[in-house]
């Protein structure tokens, strides 16, 4: 099979003239790490979700890692997480040096199954961390109800779910930590980074310090270390284009939302019972509709459908491998058949093309070409 047709990537960036400027001029003061740009994006993202302390960096992944060491966990001390996401959910487990704990997934939502998570709780459980995949929340009543009856600590891999919302509040304006990443294919990018919502001020001032070597100053040369930092602040650069990218996002996830209801409607009522693939949750009231992920029937090789749509000019990603087949984590003891669901929708899974610069023709063309393949 072969096209004529432009490629179609599974993601693209909107970064409009007036951010362009922004980097332009951010550029042209001087002041390239962080400075006046960071202090603005954290007020901005601050009001955003509801006046809560948040400090930005230089990946979602750091942040993670920063709330656990704000919550004192370490060495003997375990973490319940999903094998469904970017392996660094569960790398920083190990790198704040506890244990991670895997638990099966929802087969429909992807989401970690909080039913099944009470069963993994032991006496050396300290924390949890969910992840809102795809944008589409965990069960957050039902999430905390957990967390505060074993004292859990919970740090909210959000990564995705910027404007995503539950029972009417936006994630990362309640709850725990949150942590959110600004990589450049989520709804609000700065190339790369990311930012963490905290409880308070003394946590803000403790996040202060784990991103720039634990460095605090006072006066014109006062300076101290008392904790073990590293260096995980974001660039004035990137910030300017996060300010850009927040004034646009509910014009963003407003498109997204339109564009995945235009999937459904295209792919049809029979999809599933004629293909036997599966379809995500038609949430069209919490998610922000971050990817469109469909799972494909055990019939088909995930590489040679892959293949067979990239030669019709179509970009897919697939999100993601069952963390715990990795070899890193093999040699930790995990093997195959433990986490079953994860398993197979990590095998089966690809993301389809979705981003705010597509239109109604192109989700025509993509659902034209996926129903094809799968023929």
């Amino acid at each position: 099979m072969t096209t004529s047709q432009a490629f179609l990537p599974f993601t693209k960036p909107t970064i409009d003239e007036e951010t362009i400027s922004a980097v332009a001029e951010v550029l042209r003061s001087g002041w390239l790490t962080s400075g006046p740009n960071v202090k603005a994006l954290e007020t901005l993202l601050s009001e955003y979700f509801g006046g809560r302390p948040v400090r930005t960096f230089n990946s979602g992944t750091c942040t993670m890692e920063i709330a656990l060491r704000i919550a004192g966990i370490g060495p003997g001390d375990e973490v319940i997480t999903t094998p469904n996401s970017w392996v660094a959910t569960a790398n920083v487990i190990i790198e704040v040096g506890a244990t991670p704990v895997f638990v099966d997934i929802d087969p429909k939502t992807h989401n970690i199954d909080l039913n099944r998570v009470e069963a993994a709780i032991t006496d050396r459980t300290r924390a949890i961390i969910p992840v809102h995949m795809c944008g589409l929340p965990c069960d957050m009543d039902q999430l905390y109800a957990i967390a505060e009856k074993y004292s859990l600590r919970v740090v909210e891999d959000a990564a995705q779910a910027i404007g995503s919302t539950w029972r009417g509040r936006r994630i990362g304006s309640f709850g725990d930590f949150a942590s959110f990443s600004f990589q450049v294919n989520k709804n609000v990018m700065t190339a790369e980074g990311g930012c963490l919502v905290l409880n308070n001020d003394e946590e803000a001032r403790l996040a202060e310090k784990y991103r720039l070597q634990g460095v605090s100053r006072s006066g014109l040369d006062g300076i101290d270390v008392d904790v073990l930092g590293g260096k995980y602040n974001m660039t004035d650069i990137a910030a300017a284009i996060g300010l850009g990218q927040m004034r646009r996002l509910e014009e963003f996830n407003t498109k997204r939302h339109q564009l995945a209801q235009h999937y459904f409607e295209c792919f049809g009522s029979q999809f599933e019972e004629q293909t036997g693939a599966e379809l995500p949750v038609a949430d069209f009231t919490d998610s922000n509709w971050h990817m469109f992920h469909i799972v494909l029937p055990e019939r088909v090789v995930r590489a040679n459908f892959m293949q067979q749509m990239l030669d019709l000019g179509i970009g897919l990603g697939y999100h993601y491998r069952a963390i715990h087949l990795f070899t890193l984590y093999r040699e930790r003891g995990f093997t195959d058949g433990m986490f079953p669901i994860a398993e197979r929708i990590g095998k089966q899974i690809v993301t389809l093309p979705l981003f705010p610069a597509m239109n109604e023709s192109d989700v025509e063309r993509v659902v034209s070409a996926v129903k094809s393949c799968l023929q």
